[in-house]
């Protein structure tokens, strides 16, 4: 077939699976682009979409591709398991589920050492606070404006931002903390004059809006939809001894920042603080559905009713999971992201000194990066600007380079290579943002 009759039979594919998409999935399920990228194929930090184009990905499904589209080494974990056993139930004792069990165990931080396998992190931060509520006997849970935790019920309750809480009755018994945004502070106040109110403020939550006794509290190290918000050094260490002085558990959600993304390998260890629980998905299996839920043998024994979860430690997913941690200490991946986080946050440093009026604010820890849109930031309007980021992830990508969007405002851009980027991919996207910004400052 000539090349004119393989073009049209691209152009039909890509028109049927957009019509498919459009007809029969939820339309509350949205591409991130105007015209929608059918992807059909990866390999490392790169895609190709349904017409034969290229594309750098630095969001990496939702970072979940944390050691590169189609691993070779995760592929074939993956396939020796599948030929052996797909699923039988956590019923049944399997080898991968235990064996990840046993290192997450070891590489998690302080006592930690008890898992529950779900499927998603929507479920193991449900999970995480069955268990705290159980354990503690109370029932009411801080949370963080500006966070997100999922999408159950109780994850939406969770979640503190509106556009993703759904119109259902939520759970009750959800506080929420004001979230530790410097950019845009609630209270008012400029970092590091501050004294961290934001945290201190927990405590009066506590005793103003709560019965004085809480199961505890959880939180993101990086809160990433809400914008990749990057909370001051010191703020995990105030509320953490605030909420257990109010008889509640310290929660860390890794879900997003776990397993070396931003440049620790967990995320709360840039704070310096042992979570009691801690909860991880998304890039713990590059991108093959797994949640765990892991806490101390005290905590696990004290929850005295019978649960599973029936897709939760597939040992499919264990076994991508086992060769993401192979990986992961093996090529140092870590280490990787510190560096080549740093390389990245010092390009969107200069952009922002480049581009003043419109690049409010650059912040994240490792390969979790974030530009904030703002209207004018040289005359200190900070009104979010989420037109322009719409416009300049569309740039973006006309000029080869998929980026993410978030925060409260959609004013967020969300900048997340898989962790196996190589500094040259590194400067390719920094060429792209760069003309990319020309291209919304030119419109």
């Amino acid at each position: 077939m000539n090349e004119g009759g393989n073009q049209a039979l691209r152009s039909t594919g890509r028109d049927a699976a957009i019509r498919r998409y459009l007809d029969y999935v939820f339309p509350q399920v949205k591409s991130i682009h105007t015209d929608p990228l059918v992807v059909t194929e990866g390999k490392g930090c790169r895609v190709r979409d349904i017409d034969g184009a290229s594309y750098l990905d630095f969001f990496g499904g939702i970072l979940t591709v944390s050691v590169g589209h189609a691993n070779e080494r995760v592929n074939k974990a993956v396939i020796a398991q599948i030929q052996r056993l797909t699923h039988i139930s956590t019923l049944y004792p399997t080898l991968p589920m235990g064996e990840l069990a046993e290192r997450l165990a070891r590489i998690t931080p302080g006592a930690l050492q008890k898992c529950f396998f779900t499927a998603s992190g929507s479920e193991a931060d449900e999970m995480a606070v069955m268990t705290a509520q159980s354990h503690t006997g109370n029932t009411e849970v801080i949370a963080l404006r500006h966070g997100y935790s999922g999408r159950t019920l109780l994850a939406q309750s969770l979640t503190g931002n509106a556009a993703w809480r759904g119109n259902a009755h939520l759970a009750p018994g959800i506080r929420h903390a004001p979230a530790p945004y410097c950019y845009r502070c609630p209270l008012k106040l400029t970092y590091p004059r501050c004294g961290i109110a934001c945290a201190k403020d927990v405590k009066e939550l506590i005793e103003t809006t709560t019965s004085g006794r809480v199961a505890g509290m959880l939180a993101e190290p990086v809160l990433g939809v809400g914008g990749f918000i990057t909370p001051p050094r010191e703020y995990f260490t105030i509320v953490a001894k605030i909420v257990r002085a109010h008889g509640g558990l310290f929660i860390a959600d890794e879900v997003q920042t776990g397993f070396g993304r931003t440049g620790k390998l967990w995320g709360i260890e840039h704070y310096e603080v042992e979570p009691d629980l801690m909860t991880m998905a998304k890039g713990i299996a590059n991108g093959l559905p797994l949640g765990v839920l892991v806490t101390t043998p005290r905590i696990a024994e004290s929850l005295d009713k019978s649960t599973l979860s029936t897709f939760g430690g597939n040992p499919v997913s264990c076994a991508a999971a086992n060769a993401v941690i192979d990986i992961v200490e093996q090529d140092e991946l870590t280490e990787r992201a510190a560096g080549l986080g740093e390389k990245l946050r010092d390009g969107l440093e200069r952009l922002k000194q480049r581009f003043p009026v419109m690049v409010g604010d650059v912040r994240g820890k490792g390969l979790m990066q974030a530009i904030e849109f703002v209207a004018d930031e040289t005359v200190g309007d900070r009104s979010p600007s989420p037109e322009r980021t719409s416009a300049f992830i569309e740039a973006a990508r006309e000029r080869g380079l998929l980026l993410g969007r978030g925060g409260l405002y959609g004013n967020t851009v969300r900048i997340a290579p898989p962790l196996t980027v190589s500094a040259g991919e590194v400067d390719e996207a920094l060429a792209a943002m760069e003309g990319a910004l020309v291209s919304v400052t030119d419109a």
